[in-house]
């Protein structure tokens, strides 16, 4: 059966075509699931009986159930949710001052491999949907009752490798009848699929573009992220420029620091040398140590110190304040502690 949050908005309107219904009905659906966010089409009480028992038919509500919770004292919490398959998937709440936001995963399972991360050596299931992906923001909204106003595609997956569904719940959840978040309060993350970077500058749709960089010469980065075997940084780097002229929108780069790896003066520089002149941020991140990681974190004293020579040479750059520390932080963890139970 079908999932109906699968469906942008003109595509629910031919949808509603071809069972025999008017247009309209799509805007009023779409308010009951996004606005309202009604769990059956019972509760749709401005359609007809008759709509609803055709909609019953023919669609399926995608409710997502918790496996497992986690809260930090920090506010962060953890959903491990079952995505009503036999698998799971990872979704993080995270509050800031300025309110909340939600990191978001888009595959079960991820190809990339990446040496840092813990999603790495669980293997790659499939893509997640369109209604899959909104459904994570929805649950959570559910479940606290909090109002999401951020959200960032950096949980479990490459976004970029699901391409046409990350795109088409963005413009589901864009949608000012829908969930009304506006798309530059939405952050995509990748690790460097550089085609799937020029296509997404052509989307028109202005959301922050988030690297992983990680590291500032082949070597290194080929060691931590196999990808940039396919994709070296000269290329990633020039897709980069080219995201920038088309959108004009600033680019965030990732860059997660690993003691005696990739955290010394000498990688600062060559970092200050790589991206001079283009419109981004560094986000400089304490890498999570992981089971049978080969990565350590650096001191907070060569954080800093690396924070500050990119400052002082003219790019900016931040340290990610660490949440839900006293939970399974690190993306994938949780998944693969349930998988082990």
């Amino acid at each position: 059966m079908k999932n109906i949050k699968d469906y942008n908005l003109e595509e629910l309107k031919k949808e509603m075509q071809e069972i025999g219904e008017k247009p309209f009905r799509a805007e009023q659906i779409f308010k009951w699931l996004y606005q309202e966010k009604v769990k059956s089409f019972n509760e749709m009480t401005n359609l007809s009986l008759e709509l609803r028992k055709k909609l019953e038919e023919n669609y399926s509500i995608c409710n997502f159930k918790i496996i497992k919770k986690q809260e930090s004292k920090d506010g962060t919490i953890k959903y491990l949710f079952d995505v009503l398959d036999g698998n799971a998937i990872e979704t993080v709440l995270m509050s800031y001052h300025h309110g909340y936001s939600i990191c978001i995963s888009s595959q079960i399972g991820c190809k990339m491999g990446c040496k840092f991360c813990a999603s790495t050596g669980i293997n790659f299931i499939r893509n997640l949907t369109s209604g899959e992906i909104v459904e994570q923001l929805l649950a959570v909204e559910q479940d606290t009752g909090v109002r999401i106003s951020n959200i960032v595609f950096m949980g479990i997956g490459e976004p970029l490798d699901n391409y046409e569904n990350v795109v088409n719940s963005i413009r589901i959840i864009n949608n000012p009848k829908g969930l009304n978040i506006g798309a530059r309060h939405i952050s995509i993350s990748t690790s460097g699929l550089v085609p799937k970077i020029y296509k997404l500058s052509e989307e028109n749709i202005p959301c922050t573009l988030s690297i992983s960089l990680h590291a500032t010469n082949n070597e290194k980065r080929s060691n931590m992220m196999p990808v940039n075997n396919t994709y070296p940084i000269e290329e990633l780097i020039q897709a980069c420029k080219d995201y920038i002229a088309k959108t004009n929108r600033r680019i965030s780069f990732e860059y997660a620091l690993a003691k005696d790896n990739n955290d010394n003066l000498e990688d600062a520089k060559e970092l200050v040398k790589l991206l001079k002149g283009m419109l981004c941020h560094v986000n400089l991140i304490p890498i999570n140590k992981i089971e049978n990681g080969k990565f350590d974190k650096s001191s907070n004293e060569n954080i800093m110190k690396f924070r500050d020579y990119l400052n002082d040479h003219g790019i900016v750059a931040t340290i990610r304040r660490e949440l839900g520390s006293d939970i399974d932080a690190a993306c994938g963890q949780l998944r693969r502690k349930n998988l082990k139970e």
